[in-house]
C-alpha cells in the first residue's frame, strides 16, 4: 500500500441530528457515492470489512484526549486472500488463528470457513449512500445505511489536524454526540440495543439528569432520572455572581452524570442551562469552567425557549383536553410561563421569580411569622404582575423541584414515585396546609417531614408560595402536576423523531 498518513476521525450514528442535518444540507455536496460491503465483525472493535472486493483492515491505534480516535490501515489484499493474510486478518481480531486447511480462499470460503452461523465471526452486508461535504476544511459526510436489511445514519468528520475536527463538529453542533465506530454502532444495531439519549438541566438550585431509551416504534423508556442540590444560584440575588463554592458542587455533579451516561452508552447528550447561568455576571465564565472540567457545553436558553420546552414537555405527558392551557415551571432563579391553546403556544415569557431569591430576601429558610410571610407573598405578586389580569384558563399545569415536592409531601412518599406524581390535582387548601406545616418549621425541622427532599428544605416554603400566589392570580383552584419538566421537552425536541 501506498504510504497513508492517519486522519483523526469522529463518527456519530443515529436516526437523527437535528440541526447539524440542516446545516449539512445548506452546503453544496461534494458528490454522493453508494457501495456495498461486508462488515465482519468478531467482537474486539478493529474494523474489518469487505470492500470493492479487497480485504480492508483498520486498527484504532490512538484516541486522543478529545475522544477523537485515529485508525491505521494495515491490509487492503485481494481474493483469493493467501493463507498467510488470513492469519494476519485473525491477529486483527485478536484471535487465536484456526488450522488453515487451503492455501488461499475466496471470499465465498472465508465466509464459509470462518464466519458461518455460531462462530465468533459474524458477517454483516451494508449498504451505504454516502454524501460527502466540506466543514472546516474536514472531510464531512452524512450516510444512509442499511446493515442485513436495518437502516441507520451516520455522520462522520475526519482531517489529518485534530483541533480541526473538534471545530467542525462542534461548529455543526454535534458537540454532545458520542464518538462511535462503526464496527460498535453495527453490532449495537443487529443486537437491537435500544438507542439512549441524556439532558442535563443545570437550573439555579438543582441540577437534573435525565437519561432514556427510545424503542423501534419511537417510544421513550426512562432509563434514570435524578436531581441534585448544587444550590448554583446561592447567594446569587445579591452577589450577582455564581461562587466558587457553588461552581464546585455543581462541576463534581455534572462529572457523575456524563460518567452515569457514558457507562448506559448514550448516544449524545445536551446540557441547558437556565435562570442562574443567564443572570450571572460571571455566567460565560462559569460555563466555560464546567465545560473544561466535564467536556460538557452547557447551552444557556432563553426564557421563552425554557418556557416553551416546558409546555412540549407537559402536553405530551399530561395529554391535556382541548382548550387554554397555561403551563408554569417555578425553579431556584425563575419562573417560565407558556399559555396556549390545545398544542399551540400562543405566549411564553419568563420572569424572575425563584425560590432561591426569595428565600434569601426574606429569610424563609427558617420559621417565619405571619407578617413577614404576607410580606413576601406580596413581593410575590407584585414581582409576578405579568400574569395579572388574564382570562381564566380552562387548566393550569405545573413543574419543577417545588410542585413535585408538595406533591410528594401530599402522598407521603418515603420515597419518589414519578409515576404517582405525575397528574397528581393539588388544590389550594393543600398548598396552605403546606405553606403553615413549613412556615413554622425551621429548615432542620422540614427535613423530617416525609416526602420533602431534604436539600429542598430551605426553599420549600419559598417554592410552596410562589406556586399559589400563581394560582390565585390565574383565578384556579387546582393545577395538575407534571413530573415531566424542561429535560422531557429537550430530549423530545433535541432527539425524538
Amino acid at each position: 500500500m501506498a504510504t497513508i498518513i492517519p486522519r483523526w476521525e469522529w463518527r456519530s450514528f443515529g436516526r437523527r441530528f437535528g440541526e447539524a442535518e440542516a446545516r449539512m444540507a445548506a452546503l453544496t455536496p461534494g458528490g454522493v457515492q453508494e457501495s456495498d460491503e461486508i462488515y465482519l465483525l468478531s467482537g474486539a472493535g478493529d474494523n474489518v470489512k469487505v470492500r470493492d472486493a479487497l480485504m480492508d483492515i483498520k486498527v484504532l491505534k490512538e484516541v486522543n484526549a478529545d475522544g477523537l480516535e485515529q485508525w491505521t490501515p494495515v491490509m487492503k489484499a485481494g481474493f483469493p486472500l493467501p493463507a498467510a493474510d488470513v492469519a494476519k486478518v485473525f491477529e486483527a481480531w485478536r484471535l487465536p488463528v484456526p488450522p488453515l486447511s487451503r492455501e488461499s480462499y475466496t471470499l465465498d470460503e472465508f465466509i464459509a470457513d470462518f464466519a458461518a452461523q455460531g462462530s465468533a465471526i459474524r458477517a454483516v452486508k451494508v449498504h451505504k449512500q454516502r454524501t460527502r461535504h466540506t466543514v472546516g476544511g474536514c472531510t464531512a459526510e452524512l450516510s444512509e445505511v442499511v446493515a442485513d436489511g436495518k437502516p441507520t445514519r451516520t455522520i462522520a468528520i475526519e482531517s489529518e489536524d485534530a483541533a480541526a475536527v473538534i471545530r467542525a463538529v462542534r461548529g455543526l453542533g454535534l458537540g454532545g454526540y458520542a464518538n462511535i465506530s462503526y464496527p460498535r454502532s453495527l453490532t449495537a444495531l443487529l443486537d437491537g440495543e435500544p438507542e439512549r439519549f441524556a439532558v442535563i438541566d443545570a437550573g439555579t438550585n438543582s441540577i437534573k439528569f435525565h437519561l432514556a431509551e427510545r424503542d423501534s416504534g419511537g417510544n421513550w423508556r426512562t432509563v434514570v432520572d435524578r436531581a441534585e442540590l448544587t444550590r448554583l444560584g446561592e447567594d446569587l440575588g445579591r452577589t450577582q455572581v455564581i461562587s466558587q463554592a457553588a461552581l464546585v458542587r455543581t462541576v463534581a455533579a455534572i462529572a457523575g452524570m456524563v460518567a452515569e451516561a457514558k457507562s448506559h452508552g448514550v448516544l449524545a447528550l445536551a446540557a441547558v442551562g437556565t435562570a442562574g447561568l443567564r443572570i450571572a455576571a460571571n455566567g460565560a465564565e462559569v460555563v466555560a469552567a464546567i465545560q473544561a472540567r466535564t467536556g460538557v457545553q452547557v447551552e444557556v436558553i432563553s426564557g421563552e425557549d425554557e418556557g416553551r420546552l416546558a409546555y412540549v414537555a407537559a402536553k405530551a405527558g399530561l395529554g391535556t383536553a382541548a382548550g387554554s392551557l397555561v403551563v408554569f415551571d417555578t425553579g431556584g432563579g425563575s419562573s417560565q410561563f407558556s399559555f396556549g391553546h390545545g398544542s399551540c403556544v400562543a405566549e411564553r415569557f419568563s420572569v424572575e421569580v425563584g425560590a432561591v431569591r426569595y428565600t434569601e430576601r426574606f429569610k424563609l429558610d427558617g420559621v417565619v411569622s405571619s407578617d413577614v410571610l404576607r410580606e413576601a407573598m406580596a413581593a410575590m405578586s407584585a414581582d409576578l404582575a405579568r400574569i395579572a389580569g388574564r382570562p381564566v384558563p380552562d387548566a393550569l399545569a405545573a413543574m419543577g423541584g417545588a410542585v413535585t415536592n408538595l406533591t410528594a409531601v401530599k402522598h407521603q412518599l418515603a420515597k419518589y414515585d414519578p409515576n404517582l406524581v405525575q397528574g397528581t390535582i393539588l388544590d389550594r387548601a393543600e398548598i396552605d396546609r403546606q405553606i403553615e406545616l413549613y412556615r413554622s418549621q425551621d429548615a432542620d425541622a422540614r427535613r423530617a417531614i416525609v416526602g420533602l427532599q431534604p436539600k429542598r428544605a430551605e426553599v420549600i416554603l419559598a417554592g410552596a408560595c410562589i406556586v399559589r400566589t400563581v394560582m390565585e392570580m390565574l383565578g384556579k383552584d387546582t393545577l395538575t402536576v407534571s413530573d415531566r419538566g424542561l429535560r422531557h421537552g429537550v430530549l423530545a425536541e433535541r432527539f425524538g423523531d
